[in-house]
């Protein structure tokens, strides 16, 4: 089994863990056993991480909020547009991470990496304020994302939105949620997804491979069954869909973008099922990010890596949604 202390991290990662560990034992309920408290606890600790951590939202970017009918009430979605955006633009439906029970599109780091996201990709993106465990377990997440999908498609002018380049996309839980709202939609009417973009994903509501026994321990996964339980609920899961890496047909699927971090005990998930969807002859790219841990592609501003890692993520998107990219010409990083 690998520790933290056994990989050659690069100096801005080692300053992101030495100040999560300074940080986390101050905040109280961080390690409560009632998931709603712990939820407030670690939007406390991400933010306060993300204001020295991540590069903060860049000029050029219009941020406005919106409201829409959900399947269980009124459901929040913020969207970031660059200024000189087509008015019908391709549009990327994007779901937070936070565990499937924790997360929110107000957390400062989701507020950043969305800003970037938008402006450097030239791809229009609405976050998304899904419902949350053990409140709401699956597969409410996932009507929320097809309603939101839907309300977009529904009023393009309104949301400035192309409908025939309206993808879905999410960070580890919302890759998850993303990945299981396009294999509900297969097929369905009304709703052509253009791309599914699935970032540092667990797919599957089990241990993966090799790399969640090398990590299994102080990488984030150490609460895997208790995060499941909460997602699937006291009845569990709904439908196959939860877990799509072990959904039998794969087919029909949208083209896919699959990023996946070397140190992360959810790397095999991500790169199986890019295997998978490849069997389905579902077109897929993979990347594995050398040096990475499941949290640092958000770290932007203390990490070149994670700067690199997004700007080459949004080049990719431009060219998905067949939109000039905008990579900046002045350096990124600020550490």
């Amino acid at each position: 089994m690998t520790t933290l202390a056994d990989l050659d991290l690069a100096p801005g990662i080692r300053r992101w863990i030495a100040r999560l560990s300074e940080i986390s034992p101050g905040i109280p309920d961080i390690d409560s056993p009632d998931p709603i408290r712990q939820r407030l606890a670690a939007r406390v600790l991400s933010d306060r991480l993300a204001v020295d951590f991540t590069l903060p939202i860049p000029d050029g970017v219009e941020i406005t909020d919106h409201e829409f009918d959900g399947p269980g009430g009124r459901l929040a979605m913020r969207r970031y547009r660059a200024a000189d955006a087509l008015r019908l633009a391709p549009t990327q439906l994007w779901l937070h991470g936070g565990g499937f029970y924790a997360g929110t599109i107000d957390e400062i780091l989701n507020d950043r990496l969305c800003a970037r996201r938008a402006l450097h990709s030239g791809v229009q993106v609405f976050s998304l304020e899904y419902r949350l465990a053990p409140e709401h377990p699956y597969p409410a997440p996932e009507l929320d994302a097809e309603a939101a999908l839907r309300a977009l498609v529904a009023d393009p002018d309104g949301f400035g939105v192309d409908p025939e380049r309206l993808g879905i996309g999410g960070n580890s839980a919302g890759a998850a949620i993303a990945a299981s709202t396009a294999l509900r939609l297969r097929g369905a009417s009304g709703i052509r997804l253009h791309h599914v973009d699935l970032e540092v994903p667990p797919l599957a509501m089990r241990r993966v491979g090799q790399a969640a026994i090398d990590y299994a321990v102080g990488f984030g996964l150490d609460q895997l069954e208790q995060v499941v339980a909460l997602y699937t609920g006291p009845d569990g899961p709904a439908d196959e869909f939860i877990s799509p890496l072990d959904v039998d047909d794969l087919t029909g699927l949208p083209p896919t973008l699959i990023t996946a971090a070397e140190h992360d005990p959810l790397r095999d998930s991500g790169i199986e099922y890019a295997a998978r969807l490849r069997d389905a002859e579902v077109p897929v790219e993979l990347i594995v990010h050398a040096g990475h841990l499941h949290g640092t592609p958000g770290i932007t501003a203390a990490f070149d890596g994670a700067a690199d890692w997004q700007l080459s993520h949004d080049e990719r998107i431009a060219e998905v949604y067949g939109v000039p990219s905008a990579r900046p010409t002045t350096p990124q990083h600020t550490h």
